[in-house]
């Protein structure tokens, strides 16, 4: 019998990261659909999918445009969401790389790619998971929207098949495991509580960093 190389954990997280990225491509695809049904051409969010690879901060400037906000409003609207991408550069700038590979790096950092990154033992594991889930989603995330577009109107609300709710209940269940200490815990209930009390009074993207005060309040208090 042939020796297999690969462990049974690292199977496991390879698995995880197609399912991530097999769900970016789901989303991608009623982004596509939602961007044309609105009355944008389809240049537009695959452009954005291609360039931006955001998918909240893409969706966001959508729906500013198609409800008759200007692109200058949206953009900015996109910025505040993507704000977030400034500590998350801090967290895995040893995955990111050097050089000129660093500008790919960069531009394939979301919110899954940091998840798994950080979630692994050794820097060798951190890196390439980082790396396979972000060239991932960078192939998966456009080739949704292109289909989406293309097909029309075939998923023509997100929030009635619950994809809204896909991805925060994932980097929850890949963020917990990591939840042990006391400090970990503090952190990660008061940054919450923070930012879910935040959102009726910032603007989007505000409440997210406002929470990063969680890891101050989690040392002070452990």
């Amino acid at each position: 019998m042939k020796k297999s190389y690969i462990s049974l954990k690292e199977r496991r997280v390879l698995r995880n990261i197609a399912f991530v990225c097999l769900a970016d491509g789901l989303v991608g695809l009623s982004y596509g659909a939602v961007s044309v049904s609105s009355g944008i051409e389809l240049w537009v969010p695959l452009t954005l999918s291609i360039l931006v690879l955001a998918g909240a901060s893409e969706f966001l400037f959508i729906g500013i445009v198609a409800s008759g906000g200007s692109a200058v409003s949206a953009a900015f609207a996109g910025l505040l969401v993507n704000a977030r991408h400034l500590p998350f550069g801090l967290a895995v700038k040893d995955c990111v790389g050097n050089g000129i590979s660093a500008l790919l790096g960069c531009h394939i950092m979301n919110d899954e790619s940091v998840v798994f990154g950080l979630n692994q033992p050794s820097y060798y594991e951190q890196k390439l998971s980082y790396w396979l889930c972000g060239v991932g989603i960078l192939i998966v995330w456009p080739l949704g929207v292109f289909l989406g577009g293309t097909l029309g109107s075939l998923i023509t609300d997100t929030s009635a098949l619950g994809l809204d709710a896909m991805f925060p209940a994932i980097i929850f269940a890949l963020v917990l495991p990591n939840i042990k200490s006391v400090t970990n815990v503090i952190s990660a209930a008061s940054g919450s509580i923070i930012a879910v009390a935040a959102v009726p009074f910032l603007p989007i993207g505000l409440p997210a960093l406002l929470s990063l005060t969680g890891v101050y309040i989690g040392r002070k208090v452990s």
